[in-house]
């Protein structure tokens, strides 16, 4: 009685086999890069900002507010959970945060925000 490899011990004799038979020569990079010298001249790329805080909000229409605060004074609001983000600014880094028509007053707990068309209320994290 003859015993055969299991399908995953002949995979990996394959495997290894297809390896072994590549030349291993050194990657070795081009001298000739035509945007190097503009890439030694370029000025260093700003991380983008990370999210301070993401907060829920219940305002007192019983409607709801998701926010992520921004570390560059700015808040992505949507009022729904998967729904389009707008982007509203803090002038000078420091809240109302404003923009299209929107305004939300603090980062905080507690919140006013007003939206376009509606007037003003609070809401609570």
């Amino acid at each position: 009685m003859q015993k055969s490899l299991p399908p995953i011990a002949a995979a990996f004799l394959g495997t290894l086999l297809t390896v072994a038979a590549c030349h291993n020569q050194p990657i070795v990079p081009r001298e000739d890069d035509p945007q190097a010298s503009q890439l030694k001249m370029a000025k260093p790329v700003a991380p983008p900002p990370m999210i301070q805080a993401s907060r829920s909000y219940r305002c007192d229409d019983n409607s709801l507010l998701f926010a992520d605060f921004y570390t560059n004074s700015t808040v992505s609001i949507r009022t729904a959970q998967n729904g389009t983000a707008t982007i509203l600014t803090a002038k000078d880094g420091k809240p109302p945060y404003t923009g299209q028509g929107f305004s939300l007053s603090a980062s905080g707990p507690h919140i006013k925000f007003s939206a376009p068309g509606k007037a003003s209320q609070g809401c609570d994290a």
